[in-house]
């Protein structure tokens, strides 16, 4: 399947019928990251993370998953 989340230079398209229901997806896009997260009524939910150190982290990250660069995050900063 194809990643439902595609960047250009004009902006962000979000093919939300491609996106599987609770899976997060995301994009960097002008130095954020964008996550992107469908819920089972269909609901599209979109945030934004300017965070400069959350950015390079995941711009490093070849193979992790968003979601474990984001927890250490959260843990660091005691955001729970």
């Amino acid at each position: 399947m194809d990643y439902p989340i595609v960047v250009e230079p004009e902006g962000v398209k979000i093919r939300s019928e491609k996106m599987e229901v609770d899976k997060l997806y995301y994009c960097i896009y002008q130095e954020k990251v964008l996550l992107f997260y469908k819920e089972q009524n269909e609901m599209l939910n979109c945030y934004e993370i300017a965070e400069k150190d959350v950015v390079d982290e995941v711009k490093q990250s070849q193979t992790e998953d968003i979601e474990k660069i984001l927890q250490r995050y959260i843990e660091k900063k005691n955001l729970d």
